[in-house]
């Protein structure tokens, strides 16, 4: 898992410079088709990049994005409008059943879909309109790390073609952030000391890091066997906060724009009730008198998601070593997990 964290910044640099053409080809096609709705379909770590591609997709191009609901198509069969649709199935292995099935019934429904895999052979690929392939090689590890980057800058790539202010200059920098990020780890396995005995926590983002919020979660659940709830800030005072005492562990991710206001509030608020809070952040978004994983950078919002996940899956796989764990083999997952 280390290791794959590692190899980031080369994967997602080859994979943009591979993928280029086919993100041009399909910037072509959709100024010719317009789609009046993008939905996305995927299951466990690829979910969470879906999550991300939601919120991306609505506040760069305007257009209505959700994510499906697979047994509507599995089990219901609901016969669905979907002419005007765009639909962007997303999986690692490509060996999703449900996954495949849904684009399968959106294609017959007559959406254009797209498929987001790290193979070109696979079901997913065969069954979809275009393909967009990640460039992780093979991925060792059953936790998802690699990928899950990579199919966010896909996902950048897809907002693009669908008109969204994204520059080439900006997707070149990516890699650089990634690298950045890795630049934390020699002070994460101390921190993950501190964190051995944890049995549970919270992990909170919002916008565009919501996504990250979740995929920390799964992280901390599927390598470290931790209890691990995730929340947007909003939903968290709802309600949930209410679980907070002190020293109770609550990881936060802190991007700058119009969420760090609220984001900040509710530091301060945990800070009042004593809460154990670990904040994860760019330069200059750091709040006082808490412990950050700082990346020494500045990086607007829209870019935070791929370089502020790097440092949760660093905590995550160093955290299952601190407790004696494998986080490459996690008790009863295997890599391709099959449902309907």
């Amino acid at each position: 898992m280390l290791d794959e964290i590692r190899e980031q910044p080369a994967v997602l640099e080859r994979t943009r410079k591979l993928e280029w053409p086919a993100l041009e080809r399909l910037r072509r096609h959709f100024a010719r088709r317009k789609f009046s709705v993008v939905i996305l379909v995927a299951r466990g770590t690829s979910d969470n990049a879906a999550q991300f591609g939601r919120y991306l997709v609505e506040l760069t191009t305007g257009r209505v994005a959700s994510l499906a609901a697979p047994s509507v198509h599995t089990l219901y069969r609901a016969r669905l409008n979907l002419s005007n649709a765009l639909v962007v199935g997303i999986s690692q292995s490509g060996e999703t059943t449900d996954v495949n099935r849904v684009i399968g019934s959106c294609r017959r429904q007559r959406a254009f879909t797209v498929a987001i895999t790290n193979f070109d052979r696979s079901t997913l690929a065969r069954t979809a309109d275009e393909v967009l392939l990640t460039h992780a090689r093979a991925e060792r590890s059953v936790a998802a790390t690699k990928t899950y980057t990579s199919q966010l800058l896909l996902l950048y790539g897809v907002a693009r073609a669908l008109g969204a202010p994204i520059r080439t200059a900006d997707l070149e920098r990516l890699p650089e952030l990634a690298a950045d990020a890795l630049r934390l780890e020699p002070s994460v396995p101390r921190l993950a000391g501190r964190y051995a005995d944890m049995r549970r926590c919270v992990v909170v983002g919002r916008g565009l890091n919501y996504a990250n919020a979740f995929e920390l979660g799964l992280k901390l659940m599927e390598t470290c066997y931790i209890v691990a709830e995730r929340f947007s800030s909003a939903d968290f005072l709802h309600g949930p906060v209410a679980i907070v005492e002190p020293k109770f562990p609550v990881f936060v991710f802190v991007a700058p724009g119009v969420t760090q206001p609220s984001l900040l509030d509710l530091v301060a608020q945990l800070k009042k009730r004593k809460a154990d809070v670990q904040v994860i952040c760019g330069s200059g978004c750091q709040p006082r008198g808490v412990r950050a994983l700082v990346i020494p950078r500045r990086i607007p919002d829209l870019w935070t998601p791929i370089p502020y996940i790097i440092p949760g899956q660093l905590l995550a796989a160093h955290l299952a070593e601190a407790k004696g764990l494998n986080p490459d083999a996690p008790r009863f997952l295997k890599k391709v997990t099959r449902t309907l």
